[in-house]
């Protein structure tokens, strides 16, 4: 069972061996969001299936959500009927992948994670090692696949709200990593939400800090180091992640868990749930 990352070797083996797997193709572009899928049907991973942002990894829908924000999470049992549909099982092996970065697949690898389902991965590297690895690609549109049997579970990650972020601004029982690029947290620059800056006391570690040169996860040790160094005294047990709309933080929740200091929770309504609530301060640096 592959439960944070999984390698381009590792994959392929998955893949020759007739295991219960399934892969999802996350690639996605928040400027042009018809992007995605059509660089999906112009070549993915042999298998792979097409997983959309906003048409399945989010919803608009207020009777259907659960967060606010630019992409709310839709309710765990609208995720699981989707995860049906697409053949999934209790006992598939998942496999999440982009073009971006590992960005926008982490969003899948975390919501399995918040069904209750273990054997979810990251493939390192993504696309691009795929294809340097010489791994098989295709075109066109995924194969129709029958129904699986996936059911909801206890979840295995943490899902926190605007309420309880606010409940812990200044009690010292939470540390907010914010996930977006350094000028967006200084709110030098906002070009997605109406107001620049970040929540007060909130750190600062760009969701891409965690890859090395060649666009792989960083060590584990060299992760641990880091993040050390970011928190200082403060728990890891205690870290929210957060980032522009629940998206991106999910690389740094990942990092932590690579680097053994997970779980750690998400605040999925993020920048663009906080800067539109009433009343909430928003500091700039």
């Amino acid at each position: 069972m592959y439960t944070a990352l999984i390698s381009t070797a590792q994959l392929q083996a998955l893949q020759a061996s007739g295991a219960p797997l399934a892969v999802f193709d996350c690639t996605f572009d928040l400027m042009n969001p018809a992007t995605g899928h059509a660089q999906f049907l112009e070549q993915h991973i042999a298998g792979a299936q097409h997983a959309d942002l906003d048409e399945h990894l989010a919803t608009h829908d207020p009777a259907l959500r659960v967060n606010g924000g630019r992409h709310p999470l839709p309710q765990r049992e609208v995720l699981a009927a989707w995860l049906q549909s697409v053949g999934v099982n209790h006992d598939t092996q998942v496999v999440v992948y982009d073009r971006n970065g590992m960005n926008y697949c982490g969003r899948l690898w975390w919501m399995l994670k918040w069904c209750g389902h273990e054997a979810v991965a990251v493939l390192d590297g993504s696309l691009q090692a795929w294809v340097a690895a010489g791994g098989a690609v295709t075109s066109g549109e995924a194969a129709q696949n029958s129904l699986g049997n996936f059911a909801l579970r206890e979840p295995l990650v943490k899902l926190v709200n605007t309420q309880t972020v606010v409940q812990h601004l200044n009690d010292g029982q939470q540390t907010i990593i914010d996930a977006r690029g350094a000028p967006r947290y200084r709110g030098e620059v906002e070009p997605l939400d109406p107001v620049a800056g970040h929540i007060p006391g909130a750190l600062n570690r760009p969701f891409n800090t965690n890859l090395n040169a060649d666009g792989f996860f960083k060590s584990a040790d060299e992760l641990r180091t880091e993040f050390a160094a970011l928190l200082g005294n403060a728990k890891a047990e205690h870290v929210v992640h957060h980032c522009g709309s629940g998206v991106s933080a999910v690389p740094n929740v990942l990092a932590m868990e690579v680097a053994g200091l997970g779980p750690t929770a998400l605040y999925a309504g993020s920048w663009s749930e906080w800067c539109n609530t009433p009343g909430l301060p928003c500091e700039k640096s």
